[in-house]
């Protein structure tokens, strides 16, 4: 799994960071969301959903890679 953040779309909202089960979102100094924990993703990808400007994308691993 890996998380893809654009932060030239991000405006700092935090509705991702709100809405991840595992808290591995974070906002940073600058208020534009990072990724604190990625090992505990568990690719739900309630963030990639609830983001309004498409700054975040959850990329899943095919099998056996």
């Amino acid at each position: 799994m890996a998380l893809q953040i654009n932060k030239r779309y991000c405006k700092g909202c935090g509705i991702c960071v709100a809405f991840c089960p595992k808290q591995v979102l974070e906002l940073d100094e600058l208020g534009k969301v990072y990724a604190k924990q990625p090992e505990a993703c568990i690719s739900c990808g309630q963030c990639e959903l609830r983001c309004p400007d498409y700054a975040i994308f959850v990329v899943k691993e095919e099998a056996g890679k």
